[in-house]
């Protein structure tokens, strides 16, 4: 069964919004045949790392910057991923209440370099998260997970 790997770090409540709508996406009734598992940054492994089939990423941007626990995440696990999982769908989310381009550049740059392949736009938000920014979110969880049943 391809399994669905959610990394996130959600130190905030809007973080943990966030992350359950794309979990309850990612678990919606119409995906079949995809097992969902979850994360936090701080606790993922290489090795669970290199057992999904693909990826929704979760986190804050920080000063401009994806969180550092995201980023250790892939510190520590980027060599044994490097010719392991390219080709691999993934999906983004970051939260944050000033400029985001820093940190959508950075795992731009990370997937890139992992031969990764974004499944579904990024969703960015600012603030709270509006009812459309839950659903976008939805759909996240949802597209990514849809591209493994098939």
């Amino acid at each position: 069964m391809p399994r669905l790997l959610i990394i996130h770090h959600t130190p905030s409540p809007h973080c943990q919004e966030m992350f359950e709508a794309v979990l309850a996406g990612a678990t919606a009734p119409d995906i079949e045949g995809v097992e969902v598992v979850r994360r936090p940054a701080l606790t993922v492994s290489a090795v669970e790392m290199l057992e999904a089939d693909g990826y929704v990423l979760g986190s804050p941007a920080n000063l401009g910057y994806i969180s550092g626990a995201l980023k250790l995440a892939f510190d520590q696990s980027y060599y044994q991923l490097l010719d392991s999982t390219r080709g691999r769908p993934f999906g983004l989310w970051l939260h944050g209440n000033e400029g985001t381009e820093g940190a959508e550049r950075a795992v731009e740059g990370i997937t890139a370099g992992l031969g990764w392949v974004k499944a579904a736009e990024t969703v960015v938000v600012m603030g709270k998260p509006t009812k459309a920014d839950v659903e976008a979110c939805w759909n996240l969880g949802a597209t990514v997970a849809a591209t493994l049943m098939g």
